[in-house]
């Protein structure tokens, strides 16, 4: 492995010029290495960071991959880090015109880590330093503790989804703090919700008040506002002031609560334990924002990388080289998913949407479908749009908010059902659906979406640690309850509950498969037990 020749960092320095003219915003120093093909191979399984600490399942991905490129060899094109400065490493066997392509595609990349806010805890993080120190601290704890350091990375790393990703990310985001903000978040977020149990249009009117308030008296609308509660509410101060004298506790997911309560982690034989499970609570932290923005990170670098290629004149006569190879990255599949095509389309149509004047409300009371193809207000805010998107968006709120009917009509989606050809004993498919609500069920079912577990202190009893799934209809895969109830067990010290959601019954599908309606399903609430390693299941 080798920086790139000076011939080729020209190339890239010029792609960046070319980007920053379109509007991308990134820190000027960057890396670039040249490595073969076996080297991007344990790159990629190692979750493209090189100083990433040791595992065996790392060792046994890197195997696996090898494996395959025995059989099928590939050309991977490239591997990025977001860190500071942000590294990339390249094929040692690419022609220029190509490298053209893939440093743009990078350039994205790097553009979309440093702007996005679901990355803002990473923007100052040089994660590949801070790697390599971990790197060396687990080295070093293996040649004293042996296989204890590899069980608890592995007893860890089961739990290491349920980390407080957004409670981490909010405090980089919350105001400072005031008196009166304080006082009216107070109001607002609990007095009227749980003491007073306003419904929803009352609610409603209590903040237009406010606002009315702002508008009328400037500076002084909130002292105005809040005159007027204390008459309408004159205990709300002493509630208020009550509240103020409580001792906030700060929520800690899963793994710092065993670090900070766990008796067998705080004696002092085993408080080593706690700096491993440190340095897997902070790797997960740190790429919890590129699994919730894959679709849209791949699909703003794709957009780009073809965007900036076709107008840059260093690539002339290679236009068709470029389509083969573009194609194969941004082709959308019939059956499946890929990330690159759809990000790359969602974001090509909301350009379309913003030039056009069609994101905003005079276009949505558009009915007819022919006066909504026509629509067009000349609005030419297409690029302003994707960059605010690019800023603010998450796959979640991407795909919520833009595959709608007239997305799913233009690219000609669907929703693929599978059945049994009775006569020929095989199974085909057909096109189940083709309603965007559908389509976005089946994209939002396909995205991360980790458990919320968090601890019940209330119903802690002795030493047991009681565990609370907080159920959004998406149930606890079974096969690995046993092993990571284990695990924490070791952890903790003492015996661990579980209470989740369970199948307790699911009616069967009426009608044709064509007309496949989703089966009703009753859940029923269940408690796991793990106690001397031993599983047991009671139904509350």
């Amino acid at each position: 492995m080798e920086l790139i020749d000076q011939h080729t960092k020209k190339i890239m320095e010029g792609c960046k010029d070319r980007a920053r003219d379109m509007g991308l915003r990134f820190q000027d120093e960057t890396l670039e290495y040249i490595v073969t093909n076996r080297d991007l191979l344990e790159l990629s399984p190692k979750v493209m960071i090189p100083t990433l600490y040791d595992y065996w399942v790392h060792d046994v991905e890197v195997l696996k991959e090898k494996g395959k490129y025995e059989l099928y060899p590939g050309n991977p094109y490239e591997t990025v880090i977001n860190t500071r400065p942000a590294i990339s490493f390249y094929n040692d066997n690419n022609p220029d015109w190509l490298n053209v392509m893939i440093f743009y595609h990078v350039i994205g990349h790097i553009d979309f880590f440093q702007n996005n806010l679901f990355f803002r805890h990473t923007w100052d993080y040089d994660f590949t330093g801070q790697a390599l120190s971990d790197k060396r601290l687990i080295a070093r704890l293996r040649a004293e503790k042996g296989r204890w350091v590899d069980y608890v990375i592995e007893f860890s790393r089961g739990i290491d989804n349920l980390v407080g990703y957004y409670d981490e990310l909010s405090a980089f985001h919350l105001p400072p703090a005031t008196s009166e903000s304080k006082r009216l978040d107070f109001y607002f977020d609990v007095f009227l919700q749980s003491e007073k149990k306003l419904n929803t249009t009352e609610y409603v009117k209590e903040i237009e008040r406010y606002n009315e308030c702002l508008r009328e008296y400037g500076d002084m609308g909130e002292k105005t506002f809040f005159g007027e509660v204390e008459i309408k509410y004159p205990e709300f101060d002493a509630v208020f002031k009550k509240s103020l004298e409580k001792k906030s506790e700060h929520r800690r997911d899963l793994l710092q609560y065993l670090m900070e309560h766990s008796d067998f982690l705080n004696k002092e034989e085993n408080k080593w334990m706690k700096s491993v499970m440190q340095v897997v609570r902070k790797t997960s932290l740190f790429f919890q924002p590129q699994i919730r923005t894959k679709i849209m990170n791949e699909g703003w670098a794709s957009y780009w990388h073809e965007t900036l290629f076709m107008n840059d004149d260093r690539i002339r006569g290679h236009e068709v080289d470029f389509a083969r190879i573009n194609a194969g990255v941004t082709s959308m599949p019939r059956v499946g998913l890929n990330p690159y095509a759809l990000g790359m389309r969602l974001f090509y149509y909301l350009e379309e949407l913003g030039d056009k004047g069609k994101y905003s409300f005079e276009f949505r009371k558009v009915l007819d479908e022919h006066q909504r193809e026509q629509f067009d207000a000349e609005a030419g805010k297409g690029k302003e749009l994707i960059f605010k998107v690019r800023e603010n968006f998450s796959d979640f709120l991407f795909i919520n908010t833009l595959a709608d009917q007239d997305f799913v009509t233009k690219n000609n989606l669907f929703v693929v059902g599978q059945r049994l050809n009775e006569q020929k004993m095989v199974w085909e498919y057909y096109v189940r659906s083709r309603k965007a609500e559908d389509y976005r069920r089946m994209l939002l079912d396909a995205l991360y979406h980790p458990p919320y577990i968090e601890v019940n202190t209330k119903k802690n009893l002795g030493k047991t640690l009681y565990l609370v799934h907080n159920f959004e209809e998406k149930p606890l895969v079974k096969e690995f309850v046993a092993n990571t109830m284990m695990g924490i067990e070791y952890l903790w010290g003492w015996p661990v509950q579980l209470e989740t959601s369970e199948v307790m019954s699911i009616s069967p599908p009426k009608g044709p498969q064509e007309e496949y309606k989703e089966p009703e399903v009753k859940w029923q609430r269940v408690v796991y037990i793990m106690e001397n390693k031993k599983l047991t299941r009671k139904i509350i």
